[in-house]
């Protein structure tokens, strides 16, 4: 076990199964000595939760669901009990209902925007209100997000309108937050393979293209997350603030 998150209490918020990105950005910070909590949202996801932290000694996982004001206020509340303060947040939240992935975006109905804006969005406000008071001693807050916040993507739809406004909010957080030095940056992540991305229409496709034109000739792992991810929670980045970081094997600086 490494030093870099040593004696450092990290909420990490987004598990679904082991391919998850959150969980991958877990299981680095765990190997370098954070104590972690984790959140799930319902019975399934925290059965599953709690299988994969059973060998992480100290860990625990609580239900939130991100929707609920309440569920977030007890969330914090309980972290506030145990823990005192928390060090970092892994933010690794979003959803979109599958139709309006499905169909064109021109379809999208305004219940999908609105819902897939809350989730994927305004969770990231809600919670980073809540860390706030208990990150004493400074923290970092960490998101992910998509280059189809960027440029247009078939299929991601009004995900991509929800991760640029998770990107603009982002930078809004940061400003805010920052003279009680809580940095709070987004990676952007190049595609893998996620149970979140299994609902993008033509995700093989775009997974395909990636790998035979970012300059490095691959697509990225989960390892690679994780390390991104530890800088970012670490130290390291001690002036590191309002970013979007991308890891993508350098797909993003590729005009075609």
């Amino acid at each position: 076990m490494g030093l870099l998150l040593e004696g450092k209490n990290i909420l990490v918020m987004g598990v679904r199964n082991k391919w998850s990105i959150a969980w991958g950005i877990a299981q680095a910070a765990y190997k370098e000595g954070a104590k972690l909590i984790f959140t799930y949202q319902g019975q399934r996801e925290g059965e599953s939760v709690k299988e994969l932290i059973s060998e992480m000694e100290g860990t625990e996982a609580c239900q939130c669901d991100i929707t609920v004001d309440s569920d977030i206020d007890r969330l914090f509340e309980t972290i506030r009990e145990k823990y005192g303060t928390i060090h970092g947040l892994v933010h690794a939240i979003a959803f979109a209902n599958r139709e309006d992935l499905l169909n064109d975006f021109v379809y999208t109905s305004r219940e999908g925007f609105a819902h897939a804006l809350d989730v994927s969005a305004y969770s990231l406000v809600a919670v980073a209100r809540r860390a706030k008071d208990l990150m004493t001693q400074g923290g970092s807050i960490v998101t992910l997000t998509y280059m189809g916040s960027e440029k247009v993507f078939p299929g991601y739809n009004v995900m991509g309108v929800a991760k640029a406004a998770l990107e603009t909010s982002v930078k809004y957080l940061a400003a805010n937050l920052g003279p009680a030095g809580i940095r709070v940056n987004a990676i952007s992540a190049g595609p893998i393979k996620t149970m979140s991305a299994r609902g993008i229409k033509d995700f093989s496709n775009i997974l395909e293209v990636v790998e035979k034109k970012a300059p490095l000739r691959r697509s990225i792992n989960l390892e690679e997350l994780g390390h991104t991810a530890l800088y970012l929670l670490s130290g390291l980045s001690s002036a590191v603030t309002g970013e979007v970081l991308h890891v993508d094997c350098g797909y993003n600086i590729m005009g075609i």
